[in-house]
């Protein structure tokens, strides 16, 4: 089986479509994924050439989030459904389901619900999109509504995405799986971490730098302040430490700080995996999301409360036996969320969708130790 898998080089949709390639490997199932909007980086080539079975493809096709009209968005769905038959590929996935909004895939497609426009929009503004981003929106609900099948990374979000998009059917869901860091541990500090699209206003980063301003130690935070499409955000208190490279990421993860989140909108959360996976201690907003995923296993506070966010972090820092427990408790959850577990899923999807055509999916063949 060969799986086309569409992604971006900007954010989180990179690193799963990655982990999932490094998962269907194992599983004997060859990926193609074709990256849309800006380049992959070095270090991202670098790790779609050490997947086995994977090929990558730069296509130069815009973003549906960075297109400028609805054209553009139909062209590079017909751009993506070229490649998926120059690659003769079995079943097409795609991150964005504006893209399967008029073009014709001929083929069985998947649309993972990773985020979109209209619930982005109604988590951090309320109400529906206006202006220009409404035919976005729109144009993302045609397309989930014509492929055969929508996945969803949680159970919340598969819920927000059919409420917005009144979808006949609730998206399946698949949680996402990440490949988790080996590094050992190191001493432990005394400071809080986070980590995403810092400019996204989903990520609520505003608070947590007013936040920091309450906090006896510093708040520091990786990823971009600014976005490709000129948003950006201004960081006062908290120690923008820049994008860093998973390896760095990793090293700050080590010393185990307190990882914090304010997310107005998270349909996962990969950082929040990362750092639960390296045995740090959670201090999250409390939505639907997080609440699904860290139940039992984090500290929540309301996302606007600024005041609540520092002193959870305080107390949590503070106190050596809560945070101990606080560690173990998310390590374990985060153990739960494997790329094994996300591929098996998303390959019994695809078997069950080429069974629907009639074309039957050779079971994988395991290689005896």
């Amino acid at each position: 089986m060969r799986i086309l898998l569409t992604a971006d080089a900007v954010g989180g949709v990179w690193q799963y479509a990655a982990d999932l390639a490094s998962g269907l490997s194992a599983l004997g199932i060859e990926t193609v994924i074709a990256v849309m909007g800006p380049p992959p980086s070095s270090q991202q080539r670098d790790t779609a050439r050490a997947i086995t079975g994977l090929t990558l493809v730069e296509t130069d096709l815009p973003l549906d989030w960075l297109a400028d009209e609805p054209g553009d968005v139909a062209a590079a769905g017909r751009g993506i459904a070229e490649l998926a038959d120059r690659h003769d590929v079995d079943v097409v996935q795609l991150h964005a389901g504006a893209l399967a909004a008029e073009a014709a895939f001929g083929k069985p497609v998947v649309a993972v619900a990773h985020s979109c426009l209209g619930t982005w929009w109604r988590a951090t503004k309320g109400g529906e999109p206006d202006g220009e981003f409404r035919w976005r929106s729109e144009l993302t609900g045609q397309g989930l509504a014509r492929v055969d099948r929508v996945v969803a990374p949680t159970a919340a979000f598969a819920e927000a995405t059919r409420a917005v998009h009144d979808l006949r059917e609730l998206p399946t869901t698949v949680h996402n799986g990440r490949t988790l860091s080996s590094a050992m541990p190191t001493t432990r500090r005394d400071f809080a971490f986070t980590a995403g699209r810092l400019w996204d206003k989903g990520k609520n980063v505003e608070t947590l730098d007013r936040a920091a301003s309450r906090l006896p130690f510093p708040l520091h935070a990786a990823g971009p302040i600014e976005g490709p499409g000129g948003d950006r955000v201004d960081l006062a208190h908290i120690h923008a430490l820049g994008t860093l490279s998973d390896g760095e990421i990793t090293s700050w993860l080590a010393a185990r700080p307190v990882f914090v989140s304010a997310a107005l909108y998270e349909p996962f959360g990969l950082a929040v995996l990362e750092a639960a996976a390296a045995g740090c201690a959670l201090v999250l907003s409390d939505i639907p999301s997080f609440r699904e995923l860290w139940h039992g296993a984090a500290v929540f506070v309301d996302p606007m409360d600024e005041v609540g966010s520092a002193e959870a972090v305080r107390l949590v820092v503070h106190d050596d036996f809560a945070r101990a427990e606080m560690s173990r408790r998310a390590k374990l959850r985060a153990a739960e969320f494997s790329v094994e577990a996300m591929a098996g899923k998303m390959a019994d999807i695809y078997r069950s969708l080429l069974a629907d055509t009639g074309v039957v999916a050779s079971q994988p063949q395991v290689a005896a130790a």
